[in-house]
């Protein structure tokens, strides 16, 4: 009795969303977005604080004029990442990003971790966005906003919590709350105007680089740094220098590359909101994908060039933290030009903040309308076709967030709740390829007609040495030139246990990068072997049958190029503090308490007629 509970159970957790189409994802058709309108979402939700404020924090602290390198290895990361987004997009077009995903190749349970994690990043990035809009702000006009609030509303607290409530963050935050109450369309048009102006001003800034730039601030030394030193009356509102470290091009050598790479990713966090739309969307097997892979592509050039003339113009130990943009054009004697660089960073920051609030309430939506969380969060609100009470409670939720925590402090979280959402994607884009598509089907009369085979298979079962040949050739030489059941299993587990094996690597890669490459004798043999086990997990899944359904866009490469996200993005994820795995826990313990005392008896799923679930559901 036990068992069989413990099993249905298990297969509660296990029970994945269907494929066909739902009434309950019928929404107005009163709005509808094209390709263009993808793009802006998607740049203005990306190019923000990243790219205007975080740029300079990345060269000061940890990568100096190597900040160009961070970011072309958070661009690529995001990139392989945005790819396997673009396929399951094609493949999936409804709204829910990667909590969908994963609801329909792995299960209930992991769909509500992912989903859960999700809201909590596109919150913080939101106060993070609010934050860093208030201090930009803040900076055009003198100072004098935090240093009124700093006088009247100081908070004396431990170091997490921010050294003052940001008021002004928060009334912003509300009134974009109110905006996307009023609908999609009006959202996208300002998003579209702001960045608009935003593009002008990135290029700007980095035409002004490679103009007024010195390649000599690549290669800074010793001296430089104590001539600085002596005179700093050319870089006003400095009171210290950064570390010069070894000073060059990598003065914070390879590690400090790594750490600036996982910052760095923050950059590119906002994309996904792309993902979060196919339900306003007339043709989303082909918009998506195509507006994924161009405002990835338009953002990794800006952020590529920004930091690359932001580092030209001013040593990097030199760059103001709060306003690095603006002040490195007073540097060079472009004084009048650092008033429209500020202007355009409001810009950005103003399409970033509604960019990453646009996801939220549809996500909240998503998944109440599962019943994995509260179900009046999906009501909709009829005059605008907007999810009411979900914006409500995701503004509500990031304008607390704005008020006590600081900008610094809630970067590195968001990175890793989307550095392990982007990595279940690519590993879904692995399980879905492969799988046959009666695994996808509600057809209850394909499914018997499986098991019935499978029933008069098994009659004919061979022996051990028999049996042991027919796996190697299964796994090796399959004779099905389309996905089967069987293979679709070996795919999944294959799958399940190469991101373990990378997980491994990544850990080890992490801790002793210097042995390993330096050829420790045990530490360099274990992470070979892992290396030739992952590429014999990777030749396995190669060899079996992929689904032969059209769709519009599909990965290259596969299964190497997801395996290579999956192993990039745990990297990243391996180089953030303990702090901030603690912080994540405790989110997760929340999570985990409302799933199980309210989602799992509420979920949709459980009162819908269901197939028996398969092996690779358990």
């Amino acid at each position: 009795m036990l068992c069989q509970d413990v099993h249905q159970f298990g297969q509660k957790l296990a029970r994945r969303r269907l494929l066909e189409p739902r009434e309950r994802f019928e929404r107005p058709e009163a709005d509808h977005l094209n390709t263009l309108d993808l793009v802006a979402l998607g740049v203005g939700s990306t190019l923000g604080a990243g790219v205007y404020i975080l740029v300079g924090e990345v060269a000061v602290y940890e990568a100096g004029p190597a900040t160009v390198i961070c970011f072309f290895a958070a661009g690529v990361s995001t990139l392989l990442s945005g790819l396997c987004y673009a396929e399951l997009a094609a493949w999936v077009p409804r709204p829910g990003s990667a909590y969908l995903y994963s609801y329909i190749t792995m299960g209930q349970l992991c769909a509500f971790i992912i989903g859960w994690n999700l809201i909590l990043s596109f919150v913080t990035a939101t106060a993070c966005e609010a934050r860093a809009w208030s201090y930009a702000f803040d900076s055009l006009i003198g100072n004098h906003i935090s240093q009124a609030f700093q006088e009247m509303f100081s908070l004396h607290v431990p170091h997490f919590l921010a050294t003052y409530v940001d008021f002004f963050a928060f009334i912003l935050v509300l009134l974009l709350t109110g905006l996307l109450v009023l609908g999609i369309h009006e959202s996208v048009l300002v998003s579209k105007v702001f960045t608009s102006l935003n593009l002008l001003v990135l290029s700007f800034i980095i035409l002004s680089g490679f103009i007024k730039g010195d390649l000599h601030n690549w290669k800074l030394t010793n001296q430089d740094y104590s001539l600085n030193t002596l005179n700093m009356s050319g870089y006003s509102d400095i009171s210290s220098l950064g570390p010069l470290g070894s000073g060059g091009f990598v003065p914070f050598g390879f590690e400090g590359i790594l750490h600036g790479a996982g910052t760095c990713f923050y950059a590119f966090v906002g994309f996904d909101v792309i993902a979060t739309t196919g339900g306003e969307v007339p043709n989303p097997h082909r918009s998506i994908p195509l507006g994924i892979v161009i405002s990835l592509s338009i953002c990794f050039l800006a952020c590529f060039g920004v930091s690359a003339a932001l580092t030209l113009m001013v040593p990097y130990y030199q760059i103001q933290l709060e306003s690095p943009l603006p002040q490195a054009f007073l540097h060079v004697g472009w004084g009048p030009a650092r008033y429209a660089v500020a202007v355009g960073s409001l810009c950005a920051l103003t399409s970033s903040l509604l960019g990453t609030m646009f996801p939220m309430p549809r996500l909240i939506y998503a998944m109440a309308e599962d019943g994995l969380l509260f179900q009046g969060l999906a009501q909709i609100y009829s005059c605008t076709g907007t999810p009411i009470l979900a914006i409500i409670f995701a503004g509500s939720l990031t304008g607390v967030m704005t008020l006590l925590f600081e900008l610094s402090d809630l970067v590195d979280f968001v990175s890793t709740a989307m550095l392990l959402a982007y990595s279940l994607v690519a590993f879904s884009v692995l399980v879905l390829r492969y799988q046959p598509d009666q695994n996808l089907s509600t057809s209850e009369a394909t499914e018997e007609e499986i098991d019935i085979s499978l029933l008069e298979a098994s009659r004919f079962e061979p022996g051990p040495e028999a049996r042991s040949s027919n796996i190697l050739k299964t796994l090796w030489c399959p004779s099905n030139t389309i996905p089967t059941l069987k293979s679709g299993q070996i795919v999944y587990w294959c799958a399940f246990f190469l991101v373990l094996l990378l997980t491994i690597l990544s850990l080890i890669l992490a801790q002793w990068p210097i042995q390993v490459f330096s050829g420790d004798p045990g530490l360099t043999t274990v992470a070979v072997l892992l290396l030739l086990i992952i590429i014999g997990g990777t030749v396995i899944i190669w060899r079996q049958p992929q689904s032969p359904s059209s769709v519009y866009f599909k990965v290259p490469a596969l299964p190497v190029l997801p395996l290579v996200s999956i192993f990039v993005n745990v990297y990243l994820m391996v180089q953030m503090d303990t702090g901030t795995w603690v912080l994540f826990g405790i989110w997760m313990g929340i999570g985990f308490a409302i799933y199980f005392g309210y989602g799992i008896r509420h979920s949709l799923e459980n009162s819908e007629s269901q197939p028996p679930a398969s092996t690779l559901q358990t």
